[in-house]
């Protein structure tokens, strides 16, 4: 049995190698509901391709190896369909391979084992039997490869005719959309011309200047906060309208404003909070490499400036916006946003500063859930850190909303630190920087990152807290705040609210893009940052079909 074993993988290896590789192939063709013209194509050219550069020499384990980056892109696309349904390995998801601590990849990992068990079951054998062959010199005999080269050739004059038939798009945007793998690897060529941008943000925005002046400068301490949420949807905030009491000590307060139509410009934290933090609106991508954040403005401004994060850094676009900051803290793990808090209060203690700005990135309600808060906040049972899959639907909702539940006391405790400093002028606006998929609807979709976003990844929680004297200092901006709950914005209105909370002007602060600006006039049409980094209506055009169409309704949102 053995030996018939070898005689088959001898034989055959070249084939069995093809053949894995199309399996990605043949479930993007299946997901991503092509016409048949498309499809054929999306079918016979990869086909070709695969069988001819398997028959380039006769040494198959050496060609299996040469080929291990087609391996290494198919196993990647196997996981990303069995995590998100379907699409290509987007542009966002090669910049996350990246940015994404060990931590946060053991944590998905241990969660997706079903998705690895297959991919390694596919690959691993394959790579052992073609270095096996290697070690003993085998090789195809001349016969088979022109067998397999004459094939892969009428494969591709196939493929290629098939493309030439689809009149209804271009061939160029079919090969960067939808031929896999040329899509993935052209995906991987952005993904490291953004790598090359962020790695160069110091050079690029040297020099810029907001040229900064405060409208309106009270005689008394002034410390404003803005604390970035992590993939908290508004779905699941009781105060957004959840059935569930997910925020039981914020819906007992009368002193919130809730924003309740936020969209975030982008799915992908790598992406939203540099958006955030900047004051790029989407269709300015490229202005993000020019600009520096948040922390620079208000240093402008006279303000004491603290960067403080519960996530590592990771060499993105978020720590070259935090570098301005004159306080910089990465916390440690075991990642509670409380920790948060407490740097806060110790700041507060130590630091004298008439002005201060605390910008606060928490972990929030990153997968995975289970581990971002305290065993007192499992309210919802069983919460257990399970696989990632739709039997296990129940545990991870649970685990989610407990995750929410352990927000709402963080932003109570955040409040109740700030009204200790009675005497200073004080406000908090929280935003999330996006949501999450959790198995909703039938697509069941999990996580966030997704090439085509959905509505739960989409619309994500926002509010707005003010002190006693802040109130009394500047009516108007918090009446503006109570006018603008529920106008249509995104997460481009962050830096500008923030400005506006702290009175300060700038060439490139939008007042019209401020929350608590009465005269908001920016969220008629919405734009999102899509995975090759092009602003685009929040339309069909990424993906919400009619079932996303009917989340929205459900939660009276208009995309």
């Amino acid at each position: 049995m053995i030996d018939r074993i070898k005689k088959i993988t001898t034989t055959h290896l070249s084939t069995i190698f093809i053949v894995t590789l199309m399996i990605p192939v043949v479930m993007l063709i299946y997901t991503e509901q092509n016409n048949f013209w498309c499809s054929a194509a999306m079918l016979l050219i990869p086909l070709g391709s695969y069988s001819v550069f398997a028959s380039l020499a006769r040494r198959s384990g050496l060609m299996v190896w040469i080929g291990f980056p087609f391996i290494f892109l198919s196993a990647f696309q196997i996981v990303l369909l069995y995590l998100f349904g379907n699409s290509v390995i987007a542009t966002d998801m090669f910049l996350n391979l990246i940015t994404t601590t060990p931590n946060e990849a053991g944590e998905l990992l241990t969660n997706i084992y079903p998705a690895l068990i297959i991919v390694i079951a596919l690959y691993v054998p394959i790579l052992w039997v073609a270095a096996k062959h290697i070690r003993q010199r085998v090789a195809l005999s001349n016969k088979v490869r022109i067998r397999i080269l004459i094939f892969g050739i009428t494969s591709l004059l196939l493929g290629c005719t098939a493309l030439v038939m689809e009149n209804k798009r271009g061939t160029k945007e079919i090969v960067r959309d939808e031929l896999f793998p040329a899509n993935a690897i052209y995906n991987m060529s952005l993904a490291i011309s953004e790598a090359h941008n962020i790695s160069h943000f110091q050079e690029t925005s040297n020099g810029f200047k907001y040229h900064s002046e405060r409208m309106e400068n009270p005689n008394c301490r002034e410390i404003y906060v803005l604390v970035i949420g992590e993939a908290s949807r508004a779905a699941s905030w009781q105060l957004f309208g959840y059935d569930r009491m997910t925020n039981p000590l914020l819906s007992l307060r009368d002193d919130l404003y809730l924003f309740r139509n936020v969209i975030t410009q982008s799915n992908t934290t790598h992406k939203s909070v540099p958006m955030i933090l900047s004051s790029v609106h989407a269709s300015q991508h490229k202005e993000l490499y020019h600009r520096t954040g948040i922390p620079a403005l208000f240093n402008e401004a006279g303000f004491t400036t603290y960067f403080i994060s519960n996530q590592s850094p990771q060499g993105a676009m978020i720590d070259n916006l935090a570098h301005d900051a004159h306080n910089i803290e990465y916390i440690d793990a075991p990642n509670h946003d409380m920790q948060l808090i407490e740097s806060v209060r110790k700041a507060l203690a130590e630091d004298k500063s008439e002005k201060i700005l605390f910008i606060l990135h928490t972990y929030g309600s990153h997968f995975s859930y289970h581990q971002r808060y305290p065993r007192e906040f499992a309210w919802f049972l069983p919460d257990d850190d399970v696989a990632i899959k739709h039997e296990n639907v129940e545990m991870i909702r649970n685990a989610y909303d407990n995750s929410i539940v352990y927000t709402d006391y963080f932003l109570n405790e955040l409040i109740k630190t700030l009204e200790d400093q009675s005497k200073a002028s004080t406000a908090i606006f929280y935003c999330a920087d996006h949501g999450e998929d959790l198995f909703d609807g039938t697509k069941k979709r999990f996580l966030h990152a997704s090439p085509t976003a959905t509505y739960h990844q989409l619309h994500v929680a926002s509010l707005a807290w003010f002190s006693s004297l802040y109130q009394k200092l500047f009516p108007e901006k918090v009446e503006a705040a109570k006018l603008n709950e529920k106008v249509p914005s995104t997460t481009y209105s962050v830096f500008h609210t923030m400005a506006d909370i702290a009175s300060i002007f700038s060439p490139y602060v939008e007042r019209r893009a401020s929350l608590v600006n009465s005269y908001f006039d920016f969220g008629a049409v919405r734009y999102y940052l899509n995975d090759h980094n092009r602003a685009v209506r929040l339309n069909r055009e990424i993906g919400i079909d009619e079932e996303e169409l009917e989340f929205f309704k459900l939660h009276n949102i208009k995309p």
